[in-house]
């Protein structure tokens, strides 16, 4: 798609018969516009759209995709622009499809517990919506503030809850998607049980909107959690993490588990926005949550605790006593992300079985230590369901193209040790741009075969979001 940056930027006549396809106002070229809508939070990829599109409809989705087709031009979906893999980056004078007038809550069945939504529903919007309801979408993390539901089912987003209730793909009862030939497909229907062939749903989670756009999606809610609590505890190194997480899980039905190193608690204390946990300085924290609706669970709670204190495996720890102490125990850990980003981390977020974490990270960490000492290294993630965030922080001698430089050559070495583990390299954030070259490290060469051959019949000129997943 590289050669049609040029031409559609110059051509007046289709940005002109682009604009006709939406609203007035909806199209934009301006540089500014282009420079935000053609970005995520990634960094390694200047954004270069040659056009910025938003439609508020479902026909006008399969007017812009028809047209598309017609000229043979590339398009981006944009949602929240929160992803960290360049799933959503504009990098070759494609035109960018942004969601965000696509953005109302539809419909609710109170029975079925669903909720329909357009893609440009920002997730803590339907968090607030279920709350209203008196029930819960758990699907949670940091940007949750910003994100858009059609980016979290393009991606498949995980966060601080998959321990106890998945990814996003468990909570999709349905979905209406715009495939690459502009036609509407409706799945599953909001079924629970429906047992008549593939699931096309499932094809389009996860697949970063190189199938065709979700212009519609049915998401499944909860009952609503009792007396949320979370305990923080430090430990004396990393393989006392696990032990703790057994002996929890043995006693409890954990919401969340958490870890993260000292350097990744320093960096947030630093910031003074909330208070140190308690005195003693531990390598390694983990922060747990459960349902404490009885006092017996609060009591096994703190009797675990205690057990894990006596094995030696916890050296200190506190327990949520209000919603205010709950909210600051969490900032310990999902402020890490913004502090960080002061230092423009290398991110790597890769994820191996939960009992294969403590000699994973082990291996990852040696490989660092050895080629790059002067290298920071933050470590932190969801290790509750083997999920951990790699961040080499860049050192201020060095510009952001010699270390990203630096850095790609410890991806081999990390990809290599995640390939040797069986694990993902890329757990919860996509494959993108950023992870599409180590593909193959995770995915066999006749997975990959299929997967293009399935991109090949949803989309067969290859206008949907090129050069994500793979080439």
């Amino acid at each position: 798609m590289n050669d049609l940056r040029v031409p559609l930027m110059t051509n007046v006549a289709l940005i002109e018969e682009l604009k006709t396809l939406v609203e007035p106002g909806k199209v934009l070229t301006d540089a500014a516009s282009l420079d935000a809508y053609g970005k995520d939070w990634t960094k390694h990829f200047a954004p270069a759209p040659s056009a910025i599109v938003f439609p508020k409809t479902v026909e006008q989705v399969q007017s812009i995709v028809r047209w598309a087709n017609q000229h043979k031009v590339a398009l981006v979906p944009s949602g929240g622009r929160t992803g960290l893999s360049a799933a959503a980056v504009a990098a070759n004078g494609e035109v960018v499809v942004a969601f965000d007038y696509m953005n109302q809550i539809l419909g609710f069945n109170e029975y079925d517990r669903t909720v329909v939504c357009q893609p440009g529903v920002v997730t803590e919007q339907l968090q607030n919506f279920a709350e209203e309801k008196g029930l819960y979408y758990p699907v949670d993390f940091a940007s949750a503030g910003s994100s858009q539901l059609g980016g979290n089912i393009g991606t498949n987003a995980g966060g601080i809850k998959v321990i106890r209730y998945g990814m996003t793909r468990n909570w999709v009862a349905g979905l209406k998607v715009v495939t690459g030939t502009g036609e509407l497909l409706e799945l599953n229907r909001d079924l629970i049980k429906n047992a008549t062939g593939y699931d096309l749903r499932q094809l389009f989670i996860g697949a970063e909107g190189t199938l065709g756009f979700v212009v519609e999606a049915t998401m499944r809610l909860d009952r609503a959690p009792k007396n949320l609590t979370a305990m923080v505890l430090g430990s004396p190194d990393l393989d006392s993490i696990m032990p703790v997480l057994h002996a929890f899980q043995s006693k409890l039905d954990l919401t969340a588990f958490e870890f993260f190193s000292d350097k990744a608690m320093a960096k947030v204390l630093a910031r003074g926005d909330v208070p140190a946990p308690f005195e003693t300085e531990c390598p390694f924290y983990a922060l747990l949550e459960f349902e404490a609706a009885s006092e017996e669970i609060a009591n096994d709670a703190l009797a675990t605790f205690e057990h894990c204190v006596e094995q030696g495996w916890v050296l200190d720890g506190v327990m949520s006593q209000s919603e205010q102490q709950l909210q600051n125990l969490w900032k310990l850990r999902e402020y890490i992300s913004e502090t960080i980003s002061h230092w423009t981390p290398y991110k790597n977020d890769i994820s191996v079985t939960v009992s294969k974490v403590p000699a994973f990270l082990h291996d990852i960490d040696a490989i660092v230590e050895a080629n790059y000492p002067d290298f920071e290294v933050v470590w932190f993630g969801h290790i509750g369901d083997g999920n951990l965030h790699l961040n080499i922080l860049k050192p201020e001698n060095l510009s952001k193209d010699e270390f990203f430089a630096k850095c790609a050559t410890v991806n081999k070495w990390v990809f290599e040790t995640v390939e040797k583990y069986n694990g993902s390299i890329s757990a919860e954030h996509g494959v993108g741009m950023t992870k599409r070259d180590y593909l193959g490290y995770s995915r066999s060469e006749a997975e990959i075969a299929v997967m293009k051959a399935i991109k090949a019949v949803f989309d067969p000129n290859g206008i949907m979001n090129p050069g994500k997943i793979f080439n």
